[in-house]
């Protein structure tokens, strides 16, 4: 079998973040923000320009001598049929260039671009988030793998023992010593270990897709994870996680900002040039151009901007309470989490004293059954109780990494 030993921890973490959906998706917005605020620098700066074109075809039944006559350039006909001349002028020619250029727009752009740029700042803070939790659920799956191999190499150590001690019972068996039943416990036991190592063989190779499958990667290559060392971080006073209330009090306050922008006034300037005419026989003479000033500025609108001025207030109240919230729930959790992992390792100080007086145990009983002192069914016995006990302390060294990976994720 071909092991690789390449591809630890930090192999797997990166490749989650490169793979990852969703920060990709957060780097986009994070870039599309950077070219909305060039879109509203043109918009709020740059002069638009502009070309519109307009034909109207309005005749009118002539009546004028007491004739009637199709007129299709009215101009000083009295008695007519069809739409009022004063309205339709007859007919309206026009093909123009407009320029239109905004002024005083300066305090616009710069509100536009600071909500913008907030948005650039939430995506990077979602980009940092993702990042950490992948962090998080990558570190759990390897350390699953890492329980589930070192049961593997439990177990592999337990079959030799059970099968060196199955070569000794048989040359006793041989020589008259030991009885055949007690060979046959023996291999009933080397059995069902087998069966136990086939399971936890199975387990590891599935952990180690889940964790590829996680990260994005295809490779179905048989791996020993390196194995890991998993400290506490240094306790912090601010967390990194209430950054996202920050920054939702900004974009409130920055959305405020581009409401209140509807009662500044508005100035631009215009120009135009080109055929602007209603009289068909005349177009030639009326090539000609056109330029102003153009002025709004909202009075009322049944105090709407105070109405958004105090939701803004109130939506604010709630990001500070969750804020504070999140800051004391925080802090009983570590807490917690650092008190869990105190009685943790006093259960794996006390498990491994078990082992260890399991492994004297079994060096006595190994020469009292060469001996034919005892039987075989308690040797058995013991192997099965040492088989639970160390089962359990990888359970808890597991337990124990899991606790401390779920400390460092909230102390951030």
């Amino acid at each position: 079998m071909h092991i690789v030993f390449s591809q630890d921890l930090s192999f797997y973490i990166e490749k989650a973040k490169v793979n990852s959906p969703l920060i990709q998706d957060n780097k986009n917005q994070r870039e599309a923000a950077g070219l909305e605020a060039d879109r509203l620098r043109a918009l709020y700066t740059k002069a638009q320009v502009s070309l519109t074109g307009n034909y109207t075809f309005a005749p009118v039944i002539a009546k004028d001598n007491g004739q009637s006559k199709l007129d299709f350039n009215p101009s000083t006909t009295e008695n007519y049929m069809g739409y009022d001349i004063a309205a339709s002028n007859g007919g309206v020619y026009q093909g123009m260039l407009n320029i239109n250029q905004p002024l005083f727009t300066s305090n616009r752009f710069k509100t536009g671009v600071e909500q913008t740029l907030i948005g650039g700042q939430i995506n990077e803070n979602n980009i940092q988030l993702t990042s950490h939790d992948l962090e998080r659920f990558i570190t759990d799956q390897y350390i699953l793998c890492l329980q589930d191999y070192k049961q593997t190499e439990y177990l592999a150590n337990l079959i030799k023992i059970i099968n060196d001690q199955k070569n000794v019972i048989s040359k006793l068996v041989e020589s008259g010593i030991a009885k055949q039943s007690d060979l046959s416990l023996l291999i009933i036991e080397l059995k069902a270990q087998l069966n136990a190592l086939a399971t936890f063989k199975s387990t590891y190779r599935r952990d180690l897709m889940d964790l590829r499958v996680l990260c994005g990667i295809s490779d179905t290559t048989y791996q020993v994870l390196p194995v890991i060392n998993i400290k506490l971080t240094v306790p912090i006073e601010m967390s990194r996680f209430t950054e996202r209330y920050r920054l939702d009090s900004l974009n409130l306050l920055a959305a405020q900002k581009v409401f209140e922008l509807k009662y500044k006034p508005l100035v631009g300037a215009f120009a135009n040039t080109g055929l602007n005419a209603v009289y068909a026989p005349t177009l030639a003479d009326r090539f000609g151009l056109s330029a102003g000033l153009n002025f709004s500025m909202n009075i009322t609108d049944g105090k709407q901007r105070k109405i958004a001025q105090q939701r803004t207030t109130v939506l604010m109240r709630s990001t500070t309470l969750y804020k504070i919230f999140f800051y004391n729930q925080n802090t009983i959790r570590k807490n917690r989490i650092l008190t869990e992992l105190k009685s943790i390792d006093e259960r794996i100080a006390l498990t491994e004293d078990q082992l260890k007086e399991y492994q004297k145990l079994l060096e006595f009983y190994k020469q009292e059954l060469s001996r034919g002192q005892i039987s075989v069914i308690n040797y058995i016995s013991v192997l099965k109780s040492m088989a639970i006990t160390q089962r359990d302390f990888v359970l808890f060294q597991t337990n124990k990494d899991l606790l401390i990976n779920l400390y460092n994720y909230w102390n951030w």
